[in-house]
């Protein structure tokens, strides 16, 4: 039985079904569209974009679509998909494929197939393999993905080292269903994966990291995290991950870094920026672990984990400004910590400059990164936030509080030491940024009694 959510779509599809239809070939709706209206009754099929497969030609559907649609891109035709735009939605055709990796080569080799069914053996996982026929709209599921959702299950439609084989990445792929769709891996799924999963070198940083991304921002990633650790699936593209597993110390009973980890990610919203910085946020932790007579700590691992989370970020290709905040993130991730004695104006003031644009995150990963079993010192970490968020607004509603900047700018230091554009006058105005941090706003008057008081000292240690 088709969900009659399904049946905008169906009928949004109905003109183009109608055209191959005419033209003597079979479409057929396909991918998590499918998936996702039998299985989820909140999905909303209208906002997605819509997948297709047939058995034309990549020329055949240039043609079929060229003149109807109100625009048509060719960059994927090579791999057999032509893409349009029709009525504001984005669409893709693609002819059935039959693709498998080369050993030793990151590019598909693409074949053609002349049958729906072989198009959809070559797919992930049976929950995907399912396709409707348009337009007569009929369900076409020869692998069971049906019953697969019922029982939330995840299998292959062949055996999983074929399939793995053919695409490795659908081994990261099987995390994001097992958390995001909360589905039960087969057994020999699992077992290939522990097998294969260094078949992943073949696979481009770039595409880890979109599959990594989209993993981490599910509404709970946890299952699908465990699934990459347990599996060696992590120590192929996030080694430091499952090395926070650290060997338990029977004497001082430290926590389990890397379940600690996990529950962090889980607990911060799924913002992917935040989301990584948690995922991240300790990983400099085995480097800095020593065992003490107090027992084990982790001195300056914020430090350690920034400059290592901004190397594996990079390997991953992730951009600049992406390395940047979930980097910097990490590094401040302990800055609310140092603040025991209270948040007077001059720690609030600090912490907001330290943490600029990335404040609300920040607050955010802190929150989240309380994963204490005590109800007691979770309580007391949640009332010395709460007291944080407090003071900022009480500063915000009488400062320009996150827009800070000395009160007098570079012009006006320059007219009043009669310096030219240098060095002196960023020292200068690192001088007047350091008293607005201290005692906020001064005026311009008091702002320039105090610089000048400044340049006089400088000039009198000079000589």
């Amino acid at each position: 039985m088709i969900p009659e959510r399904l049946a905008p779509l169906i009928e949004e599809a109905s003109e183009v079904a109608g055209r191959f239809s005419a033209a003597g070939r079979r479409l057929y709706l396909v991918g998590g569209t499918v998936r996702d209206a039998i299985a989820d009754p909140r999905a909303h099929p209208g906002d997605v974009d819509l997948d297709f497969t047939t058995d034309a030609s990549p020329e055949e559907v240039e043609d079929l679509v060229r003149g109807w649609a109100d625009a048509v891109w060719l960059q994927g035709k090579a791999f057999g998909t032509v893409g349009f735009l029709h009525h504001g939605r984005r669409n893709e055709i693609t002819t059935h494929r039959a693709e498998v990796y080369r050993p030793d080569s990151r590019k598909p080799a693409v074949s053609f197939a002349d049958d729906v069914e072989t198009d959809l053996s070559r797919r992930d996982f049976t929950v995907n393999a399912m396709a409707l026929r348009l337009p007569e709209v009929e369900l076409i599921d020869p692998f069971g993905g049906l019953q697969d959702l019922a029982e939330r299950r995840l299998r292959t439609p062949l055996r999983p080292e074929e399939s793995f084989t053919d695409d490795p990445l659908r081994m990261m792929r099987a995390a994001r269903f097992i958390a995001g769709l909360g589905l039960e891996p087969e057994p020999d799924l699992v077992e290939a994966v522990r097998r294969l999963h260094d078949r992943l070198q073949i696979v481009s940083p770039e595409r880890i990291r979109d599959e990594l991304d989209k993993l981490v921002t599910v509404e709970h990633p946890t299952d699908g995290l465990w699934f990459l650790c347990e599996t060696g699936l992590a120590s192929e593209f996030l080694p430091e991950l499952p090395a926070l597993a650290l060997e338990q110390d029977p004497v001082h009973r430290h926590k389990d870094v890397l379940a600690h980890t996990i529950a962090v990610v889980d607990r911060a919203r799924p913002d992917r920026l935040l989301r990584l910085a948690a995922l991240l946020h300790d990983i400099g932790k085995p480097a800095t672990r020593r065992i003490g007579p107090g027992g084990v700590s982790f001195h300056h691992h914020e430090v350690v984990g920034a400059r290592m989370a901004r190397e594996r970020l990079r390997a991953l290709r992730y951009s600049n400004d992406d390395v940047d905040v979930v980097s910097r993130l990490v590094d401040l991730h302990l800055r609310f910590h140092t603040y025991r004695m209270g948040w007077t104006d001059r720690a609030v003031r600090r912490y907001v400059r330290d943490a600029g644009p990335l404040l609300d995150r920040l607050n955010e990963l802190t929150r989240a990164d309380c994963t204490t079993r005590s109800v007691a010192k979770a309580r007391a970490l949640s009332r010395r936030m709460d007291e944080l968020e407090r003071r900022l607004e009480e500063l915000r509603a009488t400062e320009e509080l996150d827009a800070m900047r000395p009160d007098l700018d570079g012009h006006q230091i320059m007219e009043q030491l009669q310096l030219p554009p240098g060095p002196e006058v960023g020292e200068a105005r690192s001088f007047l940024l350091e008293l607005r941090v201290d005692e906020g706003p001064l005026g311009e008057a008091e702002a320039r009694r105090r610089l000048s008081e400044w340049w006089e000292d400088r000039s009198k240690r000079a000589h």
